[in-house]
């Protein structure tokens, strides 16, 4: 689905991929509904595409919370008239450490905003979407969603119940005006971590990886061609399409991989 002309809702809009992604498509002349939970953040975007104002509105939404979800499909169909796409961005990590030492309040918060924020934000704009005569539904997962990574387990599983959500979406809509794909980044270069609330153990950064993080606006870009492009699933970096290679053609290799990579991460 070209995006031009077209309103589409991003969620997690107030930094990181979900920012890069509103000025992506405003730029290729997209109307764009961006919402995220943090006002401050949600204005910086706001300010950044100011040029675009006119095809930007901002929504303070909680996607954790079923009822705001619902009020926000018809604030926004109340801006812009409908909706033809959603991008389920939003998403947090959890804290690095083993699931044996991970309380349940951090579990319960991943799985609130990576799925079930994933799950209302879909249930409540996909009748919008089959109402016209094309729609498009991208969700991000992670290449934790396909690839075990010690110390964020139960995020993993949260980004590998939308994976397998999003492909059963995506055959339930299979004949449908409305198209799904699923992603999967890599390492990005945005604050997740500060966003998560949530520290690096020893101070390891990026650099300290085999692969260098992707800037989000070229995660922007290839996600965005994703989905003019009706794709069925895109791997987003270098790190994620080498271990989505290796982890098909070897899985136990690929798991011992990521654990030596994350070893420093778990003393």
């Amino acid at each position: 689905m070209k995006v031009q002309n077209r309103t589409i809702v991003v969620t997690g809009a107030g930094g990181g991929i979900g920012r890069a992604l509103v000025l992506n498509l405003l730029e290729r002349g997209a109307k764009v509904a961006a919402v995220d939970i943090n006002a401050t953040l949600l204005a910086e975007t706001k300010e950044k595409a100011a040029k675009y104002a006119e095809r930007l509105t901002t929504h303070l939404v909680d996607i954790t919370n079923r009822a705001a979800v619902e009020a926000s499909l018809e604030e926004i169909k109340a801006a812009h008239g409908a909706v033809d796409g959603l991008i389920n961005n939003a998403g947090i990590i959890q804290p690095f450490v083993k699931i044996a030492d991970l309380d349940y309040a951090a579990i319960e918060r991943v799985m609130n905003i990576n799925f079930y924020g994933m799950l209302y934000m879909t249930k409540t704009f996909l009748p919008e979407l089959q109402s016209r005569l094309e729609g498009h539904i991208v969700n991000i997962s992670s290449m934790g969603g396909f690839l075990p990574v010690p110390g964020q387990s139960v995020y993993g599983a949260s980004k590998a119940a939308v994976k397998l959500f999003t492909e059963g979406l995506w055959a339930e809509c299979m004949n449908t005006g409305v198209k799904v794909t699923i992603v999967f980044p890599g390492a990005i270069a945005t604050n997740i971590t500060v966003n998560s609330g949530v520290a690096i153990p020893g101070g390891a950064t990026a650099e300290n990886s085999s692969f260098k993080a992707l800037d989000p606006n070229k995660a922007a870009t290839i996600i965005v061609d994703a989905m003019e492009a009706d794709k069925f699933r895109v791997c987003v970096g270098p790190d994620s399409r080498f271990l989505d290679f290796l982890y098909r053609l070897h899985p136990k290799f690929a798991a011992k991989f990521i654990a030596k990579q994350m070893a420093a991460l778990l003393k």
